[in-house]
């Protein structure tokens, strides 16, 4: 064959549309990968299942029935909910509830966009100073609890002796029931608020520096930048981490179990820890699942706006 047959037929076989295998073998390609895919999945699957999804069904169930430890469960409609809501400490778990979490907004909601702020300004050791403010997340929950609660000590607590040392008076923190709630909200952000801070850290370092370029050229002070270019540049990432330390806040436990026990005169009690004392110290499961589907109710109306906001802000991205 002479060379230039020889460059023909080269031709001729790349130009050649290829052939695209036979709708059965796609069929069966992609069936293997969805099986592939669905066994990985699996195993998430199947804890999801056994330690999210089946106890949260269980206990609706529950919460209608009459059921301890030991005895047949017996179905009483709706009574554990109308026992639960004549109880004395349902209005005051509530309320505690809902006021430690307005407090942790107004303090633990604003102290990691600041704090976010000043890393964000820092020219050096910006490293040394994430990790210092990220460390107490990586405590135990009930390690930092207990640091607290020595250091709330009336008698011998760093708080006080501090206080003592500059000459000024001295605070019952935990131990009072008008101080109690607050000292709780404070070991809660100082516990949880590293995680935060690097979320906004993350969003601040997004905002293009043509923005604060321009705010600088129209004269605008540091406020001034802050309210008109970082505010609305992060209001979608301030809306999010506001609903999520919602849903948090509002299923404190470690700090009042740990730390007051729920007191004193039950300025404490939480609504989980109420679900707690009605499970394991009043032994009414009954009661506790009927506390339970009330917060799952309130907080689901929570992720579900969560939820609509996310995917709307995706849709318009």
């Amino acid at each position: 064959m002479t060379r230039t047959a020889q460059r023909r037929t080269v031709e001729k076989v790349a130009v050649r549309p290829m052939q695209a295998p036979p709708a059965g073998d796609r069929r069966r390609r992609r069936l293997t990968d969805q099986v592939r895919a669905y066994g990985f999945l699996l195993g998430g699957l199947v804890c999801f299942a056994l330690f999210s999804w089946y106890p949260a069904i269980r206990a609706v169930v529950i919460a209608f029935q009459k059921y301890t430890p030991g005895s047949e469960p017996e179905w009483v409609g709706t009574a554990n909910f109308t026992r639960v809501f004549a109880d004395p400490e349902f209005a005051a778990a509530w309320r505690n509830t809902l006021t430690f979490t307005l407090l942790a907004l107004l303090i633990g909601f604003a102290i990691p966009f600041v704090l976010a702020l000043v890393l964000n300004e820092l020219r050096h050791a910006k490293a040394f100073f994430r990790v210092v403010v990220y460390l107490p997340v990586m405590i135990p929950p009930v390690v930092s609890a207990l640091l607290w609660k020595w250091f709330y000590d009336p008698g011998t607590g760093l708080a006080n002796e501090t206080l003592r040392f500059l000459h000024l008076p001295t605070s019952n923190w935990s131990n009072g029931a008008d101080t109690a709630l607050i000292s709780l909200v404070i070991v809660a952000t100082w516990a949880n608020m590293g995680g935060t801070v690097l979320i906004y850290l993350a969003a601040l370092q997004s905002i293009p520096g043509e923005l604060y370029e321009a705010a600088e050229l129209a004269g605008a002070n540091l406020l001034q930048r802050i309210r008109h270019v970082t505010i609305p540049q992060t209001r979608f990432v301030i809306l999010m981490l506001m609903l999520l330390q919602i849903i948090a806040t509002m299923q404190v436990f470690t700090e009042p179990f740990v730390i007051t026990g729920g007191g004193p005169e039950n300025a404490t009690v939480t609504v989980l820890y109420l679900i707690y004392k009605y499970a394991f110290l009043y032994n009414d499961f009954g009661g506790a699942c009927a506390l339970s589907v009330l917060l799952l109710a309130l907080l689901g109306a929570f992720s579900a706006v969560y939820l609509r906001l996310t995917r709307t802000e995706g849709e318009g991205a």
